[in-house]
């Protein structure tokens, strides 16, 4: 049986290590300020201009249930895409710090515990090992779906 290797782009919030499947990323760039809008969820920091593309920005902290990210020098934004059977989606994501590009074999990916993780099961695609470093790597369609995070909106707008 051939083992399948994926590349996962790993990142940091707060003292976490967190992973995200390389192919659904498209760029990361260097936290240049958000714009905010009023009446959004906590999670949606704001939008950002994006080379004339309105690009919503989640703050992926806040999204798994922890404090805000507070902003300083290595903050980033990576920029994924999600294809869905409902639509394409662009969105942001705020991180303290992007690390790099792993390999990681389908072998060496866990699935994601039952308890204790205190992220939502669902949003876990697996626990990954580096070094002596835990990565958690997050299932994006499930984590950002467009469809939760509107009906999240519309729940905060009620």
């Amino acid at each position: 049986m051939v083992d399948k290797t994926s590349q996962f782009l790993t990142f940091t919030i707060a003292d976490e290590h967190f992973g995200m499947d390389l192919h659904q990323t498209r760029e990361i760039i260097e936290y240049a300020g958000i714009t905010q809008v009023p009446l959004m969820p906590q999670f949606i920091s704001g939008v950002i201009n994006l080379r004339g593309e309105v690009v919503p920005v989640i703050d992926l902290s806040v999204r798994l249930g922890r404090q805000p990210i507070t902003i300083h020098k290595r903050t980033c934004v990576i920029v994924i895409e999600l294809h869905s059977s409902e639509q394409h989606c662009v969105l942001g994501l705020l991180a303290d710090a992007v690390n790099e590009v792993i390999d990681i074999s389908a072998n060496d990916i866990e699935d994601a515990p039952a308890f204790g993780a205190k992220i939502r099961a669902e949003f876990i695609q697996g626990i990954a090992k580096k070094d002596d470093e835990f990565i958690v790597l997050l299932d994006a369609e499930k984590t950002l779906s467009p469809v939760e995070l509107a009906h999240l909106v519309e729940a905060e707008l009620q």
